[in-house]
């Protein structure tokens, strides 16, 4: 077989950086290209130069849809608007479109799931192993559970995330609602404050904080009556993302049109 060519979405970015180094160190794969926006100050250059690893001979450009074109993958952090635009671009071009972005709207998210009659598309809250690995414990233990333990999901991110909860903290809270069999939708409490009464039974409950350059940390907690159960997650480093995302779009080529997420990848679902 040969290597997958990963085009990256949001290349100058933090995110994207640290994808374009582990493209260039991942056996399998080729770098393709990088896009970011109209205007953006950092349009032609090197991409290898952005990420810190030397020279690529690679530019950055502001042209996704001729990227498409010379692309197996697209690897996607990017924000809202601009993916629904990259998995339009992915159906048209029949490619994998692995998307990393959060803070999507319920009309976002209908316009990716279009996409995908034609592309293969791969999303998640996270892309991590050891994330996934603790969503599918999260569902477990829901299910076995029950409502008698209230469950609270924490999340830290850095000073200049601009979405809350996390893509991250969602996956838990879908993951310990669909343990249960109810819609995250209803059950789910946030931004609590003033009298707001009485914890609901049965309620899923979120906090996010937000400081420093924290890269991600996010707790589970069961309470019950004289004990609690904690699951938790501590990201170190943004390039056990970027390996993860890698694997999606390696594992999505020649799979067919389809919305998938890493469940999917890491064979977890029961």
């Amino acid at each position: 077989m040969s290597d997958i060519r990963i085009a990256i979405m949001g290349a100058a970015g933090r995110m994207g950086r640290a994808l374009i180094e582990q493209v260039t160190l991942s056996d399998g794969c080729v770098l393709a290209g990088g896009t970011e926006g109209p205007g953006h100050a950092d349009l032609g250059k090197d991409l290898g130069e952005l990420a810190g690893i030397g020279k690529t001979d690679i530019p950055l450009t502001d042209d996704p849809l001729t990227l498409v074109t010379q692309s197996d993958a697209l690897i996607d952090f990017t924000v809202p608007a601009a993916t629904v635009d990259h998995a339009g671009l992915a159906a048209q071009g029949r490619i994998v479109h692995v998307v990393g972005t959060t803070g999507t709207t319920d009309g976002d998210d209908e316009k990716i799931l279009a996409a995908a009659r034609h592309a293969t598309i791969i999303r998640a809250g996270n892309f991590s192993l050891g994330v996934n690995l603790v969503a599918a414990l999260t569902k477990r233990v829901a299910k076995t559970l029950g409502d008698d333990f209230d469950i609270e999901v924490m999340e830290m991110h850095h000073r200049h995330k601009v979405d809350a909860p996390s893509g991250t903290a969602l996956m838990f809270g879908e993951a310990a609602a669909e343990g249960r069999g109810v819609s995250l939708g209803d059950v789910s409490e946030r931004g609590r404050d003033g009298q707001t009464g009485a914890r609901k039974r049965g309620a899923i409950g979120f906090a996010a904080l937000r400081g420093g350059s924290v890269v991600g940390d996010h707790s589970v907690i069961f309470a019950g009556e004289k004990e609690r159960i904690v699951l938790g997650h501590v990201a170190e480093d943004r390039a056990i993302f970027a390996r993860g995302a890698i694997a999606a779009a390696k594992w999505g080529a020649g799979k067919g049109p389809g919305l998938f997420s890493m469940a999917d990848v890491l064979d977890l679902n029961d």
